[in-house]
């Protein structure tokens, strides 16, 4: 409220009052001034029954009142007490009752922990808007690794708990641990070092890496919160899997690398096999090849079987042209006597006698040429001379040395069995 005096020299001039002016000033305070950050010293900290934090802010030089309502302050993890440093941030006031200016507190962190999680979410931002986070980017883990780089403190409890871990899951696996300092003003690094190391190694190739270390204060694992670390992980051409801190402990480190495991023993479980699963894969393979293997040769045994059926002995066919001879012999006597019955037995017996004679022998010369021709062509006769019949595993007969390789196992007929032999040399010369 304004009051205008006209009795009295300068009657024009405007008075208000004092709620008026503190109000005025609160509205161009807060109006004029944007969120701001403050950091200082607690003292004459205070909590009211109504909940609200009363404390006022100081450095070496000055002090500032400042008020925290219940529904901001309850959502601050610590407990302020008079006498630590803390950093608030809050909008510029006054409090009009007593006319004094004063600060609205909206979120508060201690000073020291408050500037690494500054750093921290900056970094993240920074590094996720890169791309470096993409699950697109992500190298898949080997099912059998074969040597595994852990990239830990050798002192530490961590590289104990994984070793414990993978001796029981998978002990054939190589082991080669790279010693770092976990934590510290050298930690980071050598920590991006040791990476780097890793990944140049030749001698032994690792498959997969292990970077890993103990719980500890967000200052304590700060190293894995660091760019270079980072950049050092997303640069590795080998799987890297992170474990760093407890389960909670969320760094850096475990966005950029190709997974991230809870604990130490956890990552150790995730990249080690079971070597019980795998016999039991390895026993269970067995017997799906034995039994494939046996019906594949009982199929074959059938078919060899149906085509023994069909072959005939070349002895059985010479026995059928014996039995056809004679046959024959005794229908043409049977014939000449019958012929003898009735011509004149003189004449006829010494005409039909020579002509049985010289049938005789054309038939015995036609059966000697289909005995030798049969002779010729059967494959035991050359059997017997000590040739043999070589073919591949697969049952092709061989003509040619270049039908075969070093190394081939061939079968070699003979006349009684037959032999499998490896094929030491080849030679395309024809032996003169």
């Amino acid at each position: 409220m304004s009051i205008t005096d006209t009795s009295r020299p300068g009657a024009n001039r405007e008075v208000i009052s004092v709620s008026d002016l503190n109000r005025s000033a609160r509205r161009l305070l807060e109006g004029e001034f944007p969120v701001v950050y403050v950091e200082g010293e607690i003292s004459n900290f205070a909590i009211p029954s109504s909940g609200h934090w009363y404390f006022t802010l100081k450095d070496d030089q000055s002090q500032l009142r400042c008020a925290m309502f219940r529904f901001s302050n309850r959502r601050i993890r610590f407990v302020p007490r008079n006498g630590i440093q803390i950093i608030v941030r809050g909008k510029v006031s006054l409090y009009e009752g007593r006319g004094e200016f004063q600060l609205i507190v909206e979120h508060m962190e201690e000073a020291g922990d408050g500037a690494l999680r500054r750093a921290y979410e900056k970094l993240k931002t920074d590094l996720r808007a890169e791309g470096l986070f993409d699950e697109s980017i992500k190298k898949p883990l080997p099912q059998m690794p074969q040597h595994v780089g852990i990239i830990t403190s050798p002192s530490g409890a961590a590289i104990h708990d994984v070793l414990a871990v993978m001796q029981r899951r998978f002990p054939a696996i190589g082991i080669s641990i790279l010693p770092v300092q976990v934590q510290g003003d050298d930690s980071a690094s050598q920590i991006a070092g040791a990476l780097k190391f890793a990944n140049q190694y030749r001698d032994n190739p690792f498959d997969i890496i292990l970077l890993t270390r103990g719980g500890g204060s967000l200052e304590d694992l700060w190293s894995f919160n660091t760019e270079v670390v980072a950049r050092a992980v997303h640069a590795s051409k080998i799987p890297v899997v992170c474990a760093v801190g407890h389960e909670s402990d969320v760094s850096i480190t475990d966005f950029v690398a190709d997974l991230r495991a809870p604990t130490p023993s956890a990552a150790a479980e995730l990249i080690t096999p079971d070597v019980n699963e795998w016999i039991a894969n390895l026993n269970r393979l067995g017997r799906a090849i034995n039994d494939q293997m046996i019906s594949v040769l009982a199929g074959h045994q059938g078919n060899l079987g149906h085509i023994a059926k069909r072959l005939r002995h070349p002895g059985q066919r010479l026995q059928d042209l014996h039995q056809r001879l004679d046959d024959l012999e005794i229908r043409l006597k049977n014939n000449l006597r019958y012929q003898l019955a009735n011509l004149n037995l003189d004449d006829m017996g010494t005409r039909m006698t020579s002509a049985m004679e010289r049938t005789m022998e054309r038939f015995h010369g036609k059966f000697q040429v289909l005995l030798q021709k049969l002779n010729t062509l059967s494959p035991l006769s050359t059997l017997q001379r000590g040739y043999a019949i070589v073919s591949t595993s697969s049952g092709h007969v061989i003509k040619r040395a270049d039908e075969t390789s070093r190394g081939d196992l061939v079968r070699a007929r003979l006349a009684e069995g037959h032999i499998t032999a490896e094929v030491k040399s080849v030679s395309s010369e024809k032996e003169v």
